[in-house]
């Protein structure tokens, strides 16, 4: 049987079933995450007040996830959807797991997080107490045993947080952690861009459109979920790599935008880091590396407004 992408599944209900939450998964060779993100959203079934649905979307066209949903289905009363996105474009996936979800409310976690045991019914209860649309929450590094030191300290790993009923109008808006209802996923879009699918910024470009159209987002601080910080994610040059190409992305929007003033205190930023890096040597490697990743930030940001370079995929 053929599998279809991205906007041909864009076809579910604007409202969705009532009181069903569908958490929508996204993977990619991920196994064990994947089996312990799955568990984490099954521990939220008991005592949720909301009929519970799964949906996994592999984005491996070879189905590597298949065997690891499988057993789970096997073996729970909630519904649990796998399906499998063969073009390798998060956005792709992202919409076609939307596509497969029937919920009134749609949940989003990524592949490489776990919840905590009160997620949904905290981010649940924040959309209703503050007549949201959407609920963000945070995102908490989890450091396996080995993780460096250094990387701790340096608190790479952090997200911005703030207070529970924040309204959010900028910033750090992505769907690793987010609860929406159905309504804003109108039939027939293509909600995620996937021109974003393989450099990132899709799932923050539609809640900043969703944002201007009037919705409202809040945060909830207390469902936090919690991101692994595996093994390739230790190395410096993983932050260096990371943190370019986010610049390159915001220097991307500087240049369509014509905005000379955000490019200029940028090479100002950049500069600045430059001058400072001798002196950061003797405080420790996090040190170094938090000025060194911001030199990369802002490098990229101001070659992207140079059109120099193109904004790289996504490792």
């Amino acid at each position: 049987m053929a599998v279809m992408t991205g906007p041909a599944l864009a076809e579910s209900p604007n409202c969705g079933k009532p009181n069903r939450i569908s958490v929508c998964l996204c993977t990619y060779r991920r196994p064990e995450m994947l089996k312990r993100a799955l568990e984490g959203i099954l521990s939220q079934a008991p005592g949720l007040g909301f009929e519970l649905e799964i949906v996994v979307v592999d984005n491996d066209h070879k189905r590597s996830a298949r065997g690891i949903v499988e057993p789970f289905q096997g073996n729970t009363t909630v519904p649990i959807i796998y399906d499998c996105e063969p073009v390798k474009n998060i956005a792709h996936a992202r919409n076609r797991s939307i596509g497969r979800a029937s919920g009134q409310f749609i949940a989003t976690i990524d592949d490489d997080e776990f919840p905590a045991a009160d997620w949904l019914g905290r981010m649940q209860g924040c959309l209703k107490d503050f007549d949201a649309d959407g609920v963000l929450g945070p995102v908490l590094p989890d450091f396996p045993d080995g993780a460096p030191g250094w990387l701790k300290t340096s608190r790479l790993c952090d997200r911005p947080r703030y207070a529970t009923g924040s309204l959010l109008t900028s910033g750090d808006l992505r769907t690793g952690n987010a609860l929406f209802k159905r309504e804003l996923f109108k039939k027939g879009n293509t909600w995620f861009d996937p021109a974003l699918g393989l450099t990132g910024g899709s799932d923050g470009q539609f809640i900043v459109g969703q944002i201007r159209k009037g919705r409202k987002f809040v945060w909830c601080d207390e469902a936090a979920v919690f991101e692994t910080v595996s093994a390739e994610r230790w190395p410096a040059r993983y932050y260096y790599r990371r943190y370019f190409r986010v610049g390159t992305m915001q220097g991307r929007h500087h240049r369509r935008s014509r905005d000379i003033r955000a490019a200029s205190t940028g090479l100002i930023l950049l500069l600045g880091y430059v001058v400072v890096l001798p002196l950061m040597l003797v405080r420790g490697t996090s040190h170094r590396v938090k000025v060194l990743t911001k030199i990369h930030y802002q490098l990229g940001c101001l070659l992207s407004f140079l059109n120099l370079v193109d904004v790289p995929e996504r490792a």
